[in-house]
């Protein structure tokens, strides 16, 4: 004789538990996943800041080399 479950309701929560653990454990995978993309996407926004920075520096230092009546920034 199969066992018989002693309350249909309690089978019904029991199946919704599952569910309900199957998709926190799907959330924290993508949770994690999108972390990574986040820290990945940090860092490439850094990296691209400081490329930014060190062609202002490079701009400025060749603004500064022009002679006096060209260098724009006097202009201005």
């Amino acid at each position: 004789m199969p066992f018989m479950s002693a309350n249909p309701l309690q089978e019904q929560v029991a199946q919704r538990v599952e569910r309900l653990l199957l998709r926190y454990e799907e959330l924290q995978r993508t949770n994690t996943l999108l972390i990574e993309q986040i820290d990945q996407l940090t860092r490439e926004r850094d990296q691209f800041k400081n490329r930014l920075e060190t062609a202002r520096h490079r701009i400025d230092a060749l603004l500064d080399r022009l002679p006096e009546g060209i260098n724009a920034r006097e202009n201005k």
